[in-house]
């Protein structure tokens, strides 16, 4: 069973990720903000990591760039999911090293999809 971790400081928009996630069969563990995210990624690397770009303590960018420098998870799938929608914003994520960016609100089937495609990969 893939390991999703969700990186979210909203506890509502956390636990509907969660929950649509487990129901897809995926194991999901989660983290609020961007320091206790990246001691879960190190002690603990998921198969995927979905990250919003908006947290206190690191922001997405600044993890995704952690996750990427890292030659131990260098290799780990990361979607930006964030309500930043403008392209500059879908532009810079990706160029950070994100393998997919999804705004919000999203379509459920739109982030599950995109997590088996990578997770294919």
């Amino acid at each position: 069973m893939a390991k999703v971790l969700i990186v979210e400081d909203s506890l509502t928009q956390r636990e509907l990720i969660a929950q649509l996630l487990k129901e897809n069969g995926l194991e999901v563990y989660t983290a609020a903000d961007g320091l206790e995210a990246i001691e879960r990624i190190q002690r603990d690397p998921p198969d995927l990591v979905i990250l919003d770009i908006i947290l206190p303590k690191m922001n997405g960018y600044e993890i995704c760039r952690k996750i990427k420098a890292d030659v131990r998870t260098q290799n780990l799938a990361v979607i930006m999911c964030s309500a930043k929608k403008e392209e500059f914003d879908r532009y810079w994520g990706m160029k950070q090293g994100a393998d997919a960016y999804i705004s919000k609100p999203f379509l459920p089937q739109e982030l599950v999809g995109t997590i088996k495609q990578l997770l294919l990969k």
